[in-house]
């Protein structure tokens, strides 16, 4: 894996994720409740603090949780709520290491269909359904992971020409269609509760 994603905003943050799968699985595990950049500027944020250049899920599992925590707490930290984020990423890394030897990868390089690929990805510790099928979205719009009916596990993600999530964004432009979409959806969702 070694692409040019524009999520974090930042060039060394993005080009961490570009080149690490496990860094592009952590900073959407942290995408929620925080800035998107925020949250994809995470795993750079953590590799620096681990005094690495990359992210290694034996390293991060085998990491004590409350110095862990700690790592994530240190200002600015890595998420709104680091210490729960911290036991996130270390329950994901830990189910890496048991599953995939600690491969990210091995997720999705013998995966048969996308709905294959989208139940391997709800498995992970964190993950719900929407959260796969964003990730499931990334890989193949970005990442170039493609098995047979992705786009379509991917629900609404996996549209061609969608503006939905981070799947979509390739800078500042598509950034700011995700955006003004995510606020119709959340003004709709407000009027439909007003309605009630």
């Amino acid at each position: 894996m070694d692409v040019t994603l524009h999520l974090a905003q930042d060039p060394e943050a993005d080009a961490l994720l570009g080149r690490s799968p496990l860094a592009a699985l952590i900073g959407m595990l942290l995408d929620q409740q925080v800035p998107m950049e925020w949250a994809f500027k995470g795993p750079w944020t953590i590799a620096r603090r681990l005094g690495t250049d990359d992210l290694d899920a034996h390293d991060i599992a085998a990491q004590d949780p409350e110095a862990f925590a700690e790592l994530l707490s240190r200002k600015p930290a890595v998420h709104r709520y680091p210490g729960s984020m911290a036991r996130r990423i270390q329950q994901l890394c830990q189910y890496l290491v048991e599953h995939c030897d600690g491969d990210p990868e091995a997720l999705w390089a013998d995966a048969g269909s996308g709905r294959e690929l989208l139940g391997r990805l709800q498995d992970l510790p964190g993950f719900g359904k929407q959260k796969a099928q964003i990730f499931l979205a990334l890989l193949g719009k970005q990442l170039g992971v493609r098995p047979e009916g992705w786009r379509e596990a991917a629900g609404p993600y996996g549209e061609a020409t969608s503006f939905r999530s981070v799947a979509d964004i390739t800078g500042p432009e598509s950034l700011a269609k995700v955006r003004a979409h995510k606020q119709e959806m959340k003004a709709a969702a407000k009027a439909a509760k007003g309605d009630r």
